[in-house]
């Protein structure tokens, strides 16, 4: 049977504990059923049981990363038999901790991070890994005692290089809750006759392409590549992209696209060049199912870029 999980992840301070509790003390969220959080660090604000309904909700802790396994997890589930399960976790694990050792039956239904807004800029200085490690596949971030004059703009450029899709909001000093609204105009003229993309701008063009590739279909583009020729490439195709770093040089990965071109047998691996092509989403054999396709109308040799890998700043 599935288990509805839902998870909450930020920082040391950074609220979750305060949500969670709100949250279960909500006669809209919780009706009656059982409920089972797992606490995986312990702040300053602590649970207190008998302030829920009933004896619907038990909590149970786990302050050791290497307890956070599926078999810790299930004996859990026998033992209180909820009807849901709400995580709070700690933000220095990384996520792919709890996605391996999960349950099969457990399923998260809503992840949320929460930060504070007076350290979110250290922590993302700091430990990016962590960050994106936690915004990457939330829905909601929230960013917790913002001021005033919280630099919004810094904040949803740090949130919108990882996650182009979470809903960001900001809850003030007052306790009121303000959503981001500012919009993310595409650095690129999506309508011209050729769409050139900037160096700097492969990053941004990349992920909106990967999310959104009819938004490209039939369009003319024009961009700076490195190029790949490896054995499997068959004659008449080759590869070309970027290496594209999201967060540290861990995660450097080289993001490129199925390009068809009748000269292709003159290019390279790492040869750098400047492609115009027409772009289409269709099957290919290289990707296995269907993929963004470039047909090239010109191929020119060229230098790299002053900043060989792309990045969303």
């Amino acid at each position: 049977m599935e288990m509805p999980v839902y998870l909450f992840t930020g920082f040391l301070e950074s609220g979750k504990t305060k949500m969670i509790v709100d949250t279960l003390l909500d006669d809209n969220f919780n009706t009656g059923e059982k409920f089972l959080v797992i606490v995986c660090e312990e702040g300053i604000e602590e649970y207190d049981v008998s302030v829920f309904k009933g004896s619907n909700v038990a909590i149970e802790y786990i302050e050791n990363e290497s307890d956070f396994n599926a078999k810790k997890l299930s004996a859990l589930e026998r033992k209180h038999k909820p009807e849901r399960i709400m995580i709070e976790y700690n933000g220095m694990w990384m996520l792919n901790t709890l996605y391996r050792h999960m349950p099969d039956n457990w399923m998260v239904y809503q992840e949320m991070m929460f930060a504070d807004a007076n350290t979110f800029l250290s922590y993302n200085a700091n430990m990016r890994q962590l960050v994106v490690d936690k915004l990457s596949t939330c829905e909601i971030v929230i960013f917790n005692r913002a001021k005033n004059d919280v630099d919004k703009e810094e904040f949803h450029k740090i949130v919108r290089s990882v996650n182009a899709k979470v809903t960001i909001a900001y809850e003030m000093l007052d306790g009121e809750f303000v959503y981001d609204d500012i919009e993310d105009p595409l650095p690129f003229d999506i309508d011209a006759d050729i769409v050139d993309i900037a160096d700097k701008h492969f990053a941004i063009w990349y992920r909106d392409m990967s999310e959104d590739p009819g938004k490209y279909e039939g369009k003319t583009l024009r961009f700076k590549g490195i190029c790949s020729k490896e054995a499997t490439i068959p004659k008449g195709k080759f590869a070309v992209g970027r290496h594209i770093m999201t967060c540290c040089v861990e995660d450097i990965t080289y993001c490129g696209i199925v390009c068809k071109w009748k000269d292709a047998e003159k290019i390279k691996t790492k040869d750098w060049v400047i492609v115009t092509a027409r772009f289409n989403f269709a099957y290919d054999p290289l990707y296995e199912g269907k993929g963004p396709l470039l047909s090239a109308l010109t191929v020119e040799k060229s230098t790299p870029p002053e900043q060989q890998v792309a990045t969303f700043y």
